[in-house]
């Protein structure tokens, strides 16, 4: 079979899974006692590893199956978490993601991973605190455990597959109360589905109690590589009368041979494990059967239940969504804008024509092309969520490396952008999040000392305003140093000292934004190099935004990046001002209106009016665009649009309203860039063409 077909499906998901096991480990971390994540983590962990193992990704499904072990002791309540198993998880989770890229880079995502397979199985072993604990030792034992020849007689097929650290679980479990059970159980000659009735038992048996070792191996027995029988220790409170009526129970299983172990029969199992421990190697292919344990072999207690429990879902619904090619989205939303421009004319056209059969026909085609545009427009969106979800982590791990305390806050993550745009916002919120963490928010001490709470605050938002969003990245830390960073510019010839006086706070703080620009005293692995807020800036530029910042000294500063939504289709208000037409973005406007000139007053020489119990500003729309063939003289009464950026609202004077439509935003190409005050042009039904009004330019 080619591989090659899934592999972007491979890529996708095993991004979605990495995703998944590092925000719920980050969960665990501030919740260490709920085994509820801990399963959610596991069964992504065993899914990764089943389709790197079905890939043919060696390596990845290695290091997944070595943090299953340590992921099945904390979830069965054998191993308590602490911080040196969530940061060798971290690092796993790092590794594997490296290998994944290598994967998507056309690598064979081989890595070497040495250090943090040690670090797991030590983990397991208990031995990376010095006081291995008994049922810490039960699952590593099960997980690494070799295959060996099936025999008859039940004390000597112990002592054949049991090691020294098995037998010795065995002997604790039995002196806390338990019992230990030896089970050979025996399909009917006539069954097919053996490995259907084989995990049917051992469904049952996990019910019961805990599976410390299969024989055959749990793979063998899924892949129905045994003749009729097979073998399982296990420890359980039943009694072996249950266990045998449970097992019989099943359909198509002949017999169970139930025998109970004590303790006489486990010690002497225990001396010759120890004696098969000291004898030199074992033979050849033995050892590459054993060597192999830890890539091939599947857990024993677990993998069953997961494995054959998958199989019946794929009798079910089929997947319900789709991976479409980004570029087909582009196609259809131009194809799209061209019939939305048509419609538009066709609909001024029956209005002029006025036969009734032509007005419903266009009303029932407006209808049906007004539900399309809607799906249209939702299949390019995408939750910032998407981006955001990767930095908790982030954030933990350089808390942790500057030995701060730093809460992040994440608001809005709803908030939906153009796919286009989420793939290229996610370098420039790791650089400002960096900066925050590191230049923002001070040390504990400092923060003590400051009368501030130990735990610095980050605040990640996403918010819509017209057809831009807006991410505020905020911090409650020292600020900008404002003197420092004219020093820095002067000093690095960003400006003289003679412009230097002259720059505004506002001015001063972008200074922070030029190239090779930095503030750090030291270089480290964080920052220093003045490598970050230049490149954050010519990114948003790239993509028709742009970034700002507000900050108070000791008090925290405010990042803020606006950025368009991209998207080709907006529902806005066409007004006139004189001979020319213009358009303002729907969901900017808060209310249109009439009012008396009078109502307008004049405040230290800017125009305010009162608005719904509070006071606004005024600006004359046409004075802002310097429109000729329009004035304001003489009018006793203006129409007014309220608009809306955020919290703040203001109201521009026009001079009549047209009416709403859903109209085609087209960029104004390379030669107009960044005029104030408008963010595109659109067709109008009649050929014309309107600009677009960019309501967040006319609020500040």
């Amino acid at each position: 079979m080619d591989m090659n077909a899934y592999l972007s499906m491979f890529i996708d998901e095993s991004n979605d899974h990495l995703q998944a096991l590092n925000e719920n480990l980050l969960r665990l971390e501030s919740d260490p006692e709920d085994v509820s994540i801990v399963q959610i983590i596991f069964r992504s962990a065993h899914t990764l590893k089943g389709m790197s193992a079905t890939m043919g990704f060696e390596d990845l499904a290695a290091l997944t199956h070595e943090m299953e072990n340590v992921l099945d002791l904390v979830r069965n309540n054998k191993l308590k978490m602490d911080s040196f198993i969530f940061d060798t998880l971290f690092k796993s989770l790092d590794a594997l993601e490296n290998m994944v890229q290598d994967v998507i880079a056309g690598g064979s995502g081989k890595a070497d991973v040495t250090h943090i397979v040690t670090a797991l199985k030590s983990i397991v072993s208990g031995d990376y605190k010095n006081q291995a604990s008994a049922p810490v030792a039960a699952a590593a034992a099960v997980e690494v455990s070799g295959e060996t020849p099936q025999v008859s007689d039940a004390a000597s097929e112990a002592a054949s597959l049991l090691d020294e650290f098995q037998t010795s679980v065995l002997m604790q479990s039995m002196d806390s109360g338990l019992s230990v059970y030896h089970v050979v159980v025996h399909v009917s000659e006539g069954c097919i589905l053996k490995a259907a009735r084989a995990y049917m038992v051992f469904d049952f048996l996990e019910r019961t109690g805990e599976i410390v070792k299969s024989h055959p191996s749990v793979q063998d027995i899924e892949q129905e590589k045994f003749d009729r029988s097979f073998t399982v220790f296990m420890i359980s409170s039943a009694s072996a009368e249950d266990i045998h009526k449970g097992i019989v129970s099943v359909s198509e299983i002949e017999s169970a041979d139930v025998t109970q172990m004590d303790r006489e029969t486990l010690a002497q199992l225990g001396r010759r494990a120890e004696q098969a421990a000291e004898q030199p190697a074992a033979p050849p292919a033995a050892a590459a059967v054993v060597n192999a344990a830890p890539v091939a072999a599947v857990p024993a207690k677990q993998e069953p239940a997961k494995e054959e429990k998958a199989r019946p879902a794929s009798n079910g619904p089929v997947a319900r969504t789709i991976r479409v090619d980004i570029e087909r989205l582009d196609a259809l939303m131009n194809l799209f804008s061209e019939l939305l421009i048509d419609r538009v004319r066709l609909e001024q056209l029956a209005t002029e024509i006025r036969r009734s059969d032509l007005t419903e026909t266009v009303e029932h085609m407006a209808r049906v092309s007004g539900d399309l545009q809607n799906i249209v427009l939702k299949l390019r969106m995408v939750p910032v969520e998407s981006v955001f979800n990767r930095f908790p982590r982030m954030v933990r791990d350089i808390a942790k490396s500057l030995d701060k305390k730093i809460d992040l806050v994440i608001t809005g993550a709803e908030t939906e952008l153009d796919r286009t745009v989420i793939d290229e916002i996610g370098d420039p919120l790791v650089h400002l999040l960096r900066n925050s963490c590191d230049h923002g928010i001070e040390s504990i001490a400092a923060r003590v000392a400051a009368g501030k709470p130990e735990q610095g605050t980050v605040h990640l938002r996403a918010f819509h305003s017209g057809n831009n969003v807006f991410i505020e990245i905020e911090d409650d830390g020292n600020g900008i140093n404002r003197e420092k960073v004219k020093q820095i510019a002067i000093k690095n010839g960003v400006v003289t000292p003679e412009e230097a006086k002259r720059l505004t706070d506002n001015e001063i703080n972008m200074l922070i934004f030029a190239p090779g620009f930095s503030t750090a005293d030291k270089i480290s692995d964080l920052s220093g190099r003045g490598v970050g807020l230049d490149v954050v800036k010519s990114k948003i530029a790239s993509l028709g935004g742009h970034v700002s910042v507000t900050s108070q000294e000791g008090k925290g500063s405010i990042f803020s990046i606006q950025l368009p939504l991209t998207l080709s289709i907006i529902s806005a208000m066409l007004i006139k001002l004189g001979t020319e037409k213009y358009a303002i973005p729907l969901s900017s406007i808060v209310e249109t209106g009439i009012i008396r000139k009078e109502q307008i007053r004049s405040v230290h020489k800017s125009f305010m009016m009162e608005f719904r119990g509070s006071v606004i500003p005024v600006l004359s729309l046409s004075k802002v665009l310097d429109c000729p063939s329009f004035s304001e003289a003489g009018e006793a009464e203006t129409e007014i649009v309220v608009i809306r950026k955020g919290e703040k609202l203001g109201a521009i004077l026009v001079d009549e309203f047209i009416g709403q439509s859903d109209i085609v935003l087209k960029s104004l190409g390379n030669y107009l860039t960044n005029i104030d005050a408008i963010s595109g042009a659109t067709i109008l039904g009649d050929g014309q063409v309107a600009l677009i009004i960019d309501p967040n330019a006319l609020i500040k």
